[in-house]
């Protein structure tokens, strides 16, 4: 375990140990979160983007506007009282450590050996919950077996910028 390069992070993740009367239930959330069940803007921007036709149009601005329209779709459904319910999970911790392929949370609820659905929060943009899939190495550590392919690059992004991060805060201390 010695070989787990870890950084500090505080994400709030819900979880629940898998078992055969909710596997099927996590499956199908763990499938409508995904990036390929996304909203009708989504699709239509996959579609525009692999036709070529936003060859000529600022990503950054693009990408802007079709969070603002998924923003007002989100308050309408509010409004409509069409708002999307996530399968409550059984337990709610405080991730302290974050790795490319482990996490590290505050309370001792993992068991080694066992597997877990989890939905984390992540303070990125798009901000929005992610589901994975763990499996327990000790009581606060679980390794990732199971993430969609845009939310694992968003992860790997995140942990890098942690630990940049990091790495400032350490020279700005030896530099003091």
């Amino acid at each position: 375990m010695s070989d787990i390069r870890f950084v500090p992070a505080v994400l709030t993740m819900r979880f629940e140990e898998m078992s055969d009367a909710k596997s099927e239930l996590f499956r199908r959330e763990y499938v409508s979160l995904s990036e390929y069940e996304e909203d009708a803007i989504g699709q239509w921007l996959k579609i525009a983007k692999a036709r070529g036709e936003t060859k000529d149009t600022d990503e950054v601005l693009l990408n802007l506007l079709v969070e603002l329209h998924k923003k007002v779709d989100e308050l309408t459904a509010l409004v409509k009282n069409e708002e999307r319910k996530l399968i409550p999970l059984a337990h709610t911790t405080q991730i302290l450590e974050i790795g490319f392929e482990h996490i590290k949370i505050e309370d001792p609820f993992f068991r080694a050996g066992r597997e877990y659905y989890a939905r984390i929060e992540m303070p990125i943009f798009p901000r929005r919950e992610m589901a994975l899939y763990l499996k327990g190495v000790d009581l606060h550590i679980a390794e990732i077996i199971l993430m969609h392919e845009k939310d694992l690059k968003d992860w790997n992004a995140y942990v890098v910028a942690k630990e940049r991060a990091m790495i400032r805060e350490m020279k700005k201390r030896q530099g003091a």
